[in-house]
């Protein structure tokens, strides 16, 4: 049986801790055991911070207890993998998570082209199961906003269906977002995976949310990835969510990981599976323009 997904409600509180109270410059002080000159918030929860010595860091707030901790473990799991660059790691605790800041630069066909490689090594270099978070990360970790819980598992189509379709197909239902009317043609996909899932592949060595702002272009010309929700997955799914939500040069990126490790006849055709996943975690968090676009894309699926 799918999992149960536990979404916070508004003003949810599970305690507070001394840290809860910190600005980002405290809490890069603390965290660092070095002084802090000067801040400069960039939203809500993300600020610059000054370190003593001239170096800045990303100071970024999570409001929900094992966010950080997630972030933090999947940042080290996906740069141990040696190949796509990732900030480096500072310190986290319950609240506040810091790392390096990327210097940013404009998208060239060169670097996509690179980055195309390296996530192709990235993936390869593997996970123990479907599922598997990264080692020191919670179970109950997080995509974005919404609660992610890393179920391990070897069967794929099993897997996805149960542990990343399901539980936020009801989710949308519980929520008004999709009606249970229209749950039908996704429950078909799920029925359906063992033979739309093409042929299987190995678990990969997921980001797990790879939309177009989580990929930096640095000044350095290499690709960084930031604000991952690491597991192990099926490659497919990290290259669908580039295309759902568009990424700069992405033909250049998609030749260069096909001439580093060619995707398996048919991927095009996957690739609505693919983005019914998060597609599904957009409507329960954001609403019913994203609902229409999972049946949607769940109707072009069964189509195929």
């Amino acid at each position: 049986m799918p999992v149960q997904l536990s979404f916070p409600s508004d003003g949810d509180n599970d305690g507070a801790s001394d840290s809860d109270s910190d600005g980002p410059g405290a809490a890069a002080a603390r965290i660092t055991g070095r002084a802090v000159h000067g801040e400069r918030r960039l939203s809500g929860s993300l600020a610059e911070v000054g370190l003593d010595g001239g170096q800045l860091v990303m100071v970024k707030r999570g409001d929900d207890p094992g966010a950080m901790q997630a972030e933090a473990a999947g940042l080290r799991w996906l740069a141990d993998a040696g190949t796509v660059r990732v900030p480096n790691v500072h310190g986290h605790d319950r609240r506040w998570l810091v790392t390096d800041v990327v210097e940013q630069g404009p998208p060239t066909a060169r670097t996509a082209m690179r980055f195309g490689r390296e996530l192709a090594a990235l993936h390869a270099a593997g996970a123990p199961a479907f599922g598997a978070p990264p080692p020191g990360g919670p179970v109950d970790a997080y995509i974005g906003l919404a609660p992610m819980r890393n179920v391990p598992g070897t069967d794929w189509p099993r897997w996805y269906a149960e542990h990343r379709v399901l539980p936020y197909l009801r989710a949308a239902v519980d929520r008004g977002t999709i009606r249970p009317a229209e749950t039908a043609v996704i429950e078909r996909i799920c029925a359906r995976l063992s033979e739309l899932a093409g042929p299987a592949e190995p678990p990969a060595r997921l980001h797990g949310d790879l939309w177009n702002g989580n990929v930096l272009w640095g000044a350095d010309g290499d690709a960084w990835l930031i604000d991952p929700a690491a597991h192990g997955g099926h490659r497919e799914t990290d290259l669908a969510m580039l295309q759902l939500f568009g990424c700069p040069h992405l033909a250049h990126v998609l030749d260069g990981y096909q001439q580093a490790a060619p995707l398996a006849d048919g991927w095009a055709d996957r690739v609505a599976l693919h983005q019914l996943f998060p597609l599904l975690v957009h409507a329960v968090l954001f609403g019913r323009s994203y609902a229409e676009q999972a049946l949607a894309v769940a109707r072009a699926a069964l189509a195929e």
